[in-house]
């Protein structure tokens, strides 16, 4: 390619595939204020440099086209990974359960590498990098809920958690994780998973996780308590008393039989905390 320079006008054209990119504006990319008189002359000198590299011997029909004062790689004529993910993507989002799964798959496998990994100080690569790690948590997510639908916990959990190692406040991948142990039928871990985000959001976002959430996280406790009568009883106080503090008041016919749950969840609450204290 005759240097990185070069290189990264490739990789721009690419990044902006099927879309003229403007020879003022190659310079402002790649030269920024450092750019001089003559930086329109060197572009068009590398990109001369270019086309003799990829198209030898059909410099003027091969992909790369000048356009609209500047330069343009042909859609038609170039395969790209990157495309081609965006392209499974969106059909993905398109079809049915089964094929959604299929598609977001495939869309994943050609994302695996991180977007121009060896561009490692240039500020326009580090752009499409972190535009294309929001598209593969999209794509992420696509799949994970997609596994769960199918009745595939633990790669949903995976990927769910995939997800979260790239966007550690994506409370839909949260949802997605705290379910997936839920669907797996392990309570505990779900437990742990909701407690790892509360204390997240509460910590960067000053607020706790959304009804979504905290529905999933109330389905683990009762699934947690299951077979376990004391465990059960103390959730069952615990719930009886919130919806005291938080819902509606009872009508007159109803207080009787309020006082004697309200009593029966103080009686409850009141032995657990007396075995918690003594076991301490």
């Amino acid at each position: 390619m005759g240097g990185c320079k070069a290189r990264h006008i490739l990789e721009i054209l690419l990044l902006n595939l099927g879309t003229p990119v403007s020879k003022t504006r190659l310079v402002e990319i790649l030269w920024g204020p450092q750019a001089s008189d003559g930086s329109i002359a060197t572009l068009e000198s590398y990109v001369s440099g270019i086309r003799r590299a990829i198209q030898p011997g059909n410099t003027k029909k091969g992909p790369l086209r000048t356009a609209n004062s500047g330069y343009v790689l042909d859609p038609q004529l170039v395969e790209l990974d990157l495309s081609m993910f965006r392209q499974l993507v969106q059909a993905a989002r398109q079809s049915a359960p089964a094929e959604a799964h299929l598609l977001s798959m495939q869309a994943l496998e050609l994302a695996a590498e991180p977007l121009l990994g060896f561009e490692l100080v240039a500020d326009w690569a580090e752009e499409a990098r972190a535009r294309h790690a929001a598209e593969k948590v999209g794509a992420q997510i696509l799949a994970a809920e997609t596994a769960a639908f199918l009745d595939n916990p633990q790669l949903a959990i995976s990927l769910a958690q995939a997800a979260i190692r790239s966007e550690p406040l994506n409370e839909r991948a949260w949802t997605l994780l705290v379910a997936g142990y839920e669907q797996a039928s392990l309570p505990v871990e779900g437990l742990s998973a909701y407690e790892r985000c509360r204390r997240l959001f509460d910590r960067d976002l000053g607020c706790a996780p959304g009804p979504a959430l905290q529905a999933a996280h109330l389905r683990l406790l009762r699934q947690r308590a299951e077979g376990n009568t004391e465990l059960s009883e103390v959730l069952a106080a615990l719930l009886y008393l919130g919806e005291r503090l938080h819902g509606p008041k009872c009508t007159p016919l109803a207080e009787a039989e309020s006082r004697r749950l309200q009593e029966k969840a103080g009686r409850v609450l009141g032995s657990f905390l007396q075995q918690a204290l003594a076991a301490v």
